[in-house]
């Protein structure tokens, strides 16, 4: 179906919406809306939305712990559960001066930290071009850096031994699950932000093996996991060498690993 702007009334908006089986369509139109520069565009963004492209990708941003993020088409949309992640690493760190954003997609952690930690030094690092495009745009305004590489290949080596919170949203959904997800982000996200391998952690192993090197002595690595792989997670971050536990917001659902270099 073919949206028309003739027709671009708030309530046509959220029947085309509704039509397309969008739950909250009531305040999907009402940021549609507001977010539209013209008819067109309009148009344009309902046509997308109905399309099952996600709702951040359409606007062109996502809001993430108070911040706007920006959002490119093909990019990984920063969940709210991940805030979680963010507030453990502040717990955990507050005094963070430098910070690391790994497998980074958006930057949106990056900011996150950046935007409470005043003054920290701040790097992301994604395989993906067009994630790093993005995290540049999204760190710009706190002097951070967005690198392009696989992991801890792409970081600065002078960050070696100084890191003193690294945060890693890794893929950790198991290869055989991938097709199992929600159409939105199995046709609009990178493959690569989702799929974890056969058991979902392979990243998350990556991670916790090469954290030792670049965290400074009780520095911090955090990562999102499921309830299902948790104890799996915690046994690779022990086997990595770091004093590792399991923080968990029944709230949001969310389970975060957190290790330290003792």
């Amino acid at each position: 179906m073919h949206f028309s702007s003739s027709s671009a009334s708030p309530s046509a908006v959220v029947s085309a919406l509704r039509a397309a089986g969008c739950v909250f369509a009531e305040d999907e139109a009402e940021l549609i809306l507001a977010t539209a520069r013209s008819a067109e565009e309009l148009t344009s963004m309902v046509d997308r939305r109905v399309a099952g492209f996600p709702l951040e990708q359409v606007l062109g941003w996502a809001e993430f712990h108070g911040l706007r993020i920006h959002v490119e088409p093909g990019v990984f949309v920063p969940r709210r559960r991940t805030e979680f992640l963010v507030e453990q690493a502040l717990a955990q760190a507050p005094d963070a001066s430098v910070v690391v954003d790994l497998c980074c997609g958006s930057g949106a952690l990056g900011a996150a930290l950046a935007d409470a930690l005043d003054g920290a030094e701040v790097h992301a690092a994604d395989i993906d071009p067009a994630a790093v495009r993005c995290a540049r745009r999204n760190l710009a305004p706190f002097g951070g850096r967005a690198h392009e590489g696989d992991l801890y290949g792409a970081l600065p080596p002078a960050l070696r031994g100084r890191v003193g919170v690294l945060l890693a949203n890794v893929p950790y959904v198991p290869t055989a699950e991938v097709p199992l997800l929600p159409a939105e982000a199995r046709d609009h996200e990178p493959l690569v932000a989702l799929d974890g391998g056969t058991d979902g952690l392979d990243v998350l192993r990556r991670v916790a093996a090469g954290a030792p090197e670049w965290l400074a002595p009780g520095g911090r690595v955090l990562t999102e996991t499921s309830e299902r792989q948790a104890s799996d997670a915690v046994q690779a971050f022990t086997d990595a060498g770091l004093t590792a536990r399991l923080a968990v917001s029944e709230e949001l659902y969310a389970h975060v690993v957190i290790g330290e270099l003792p």
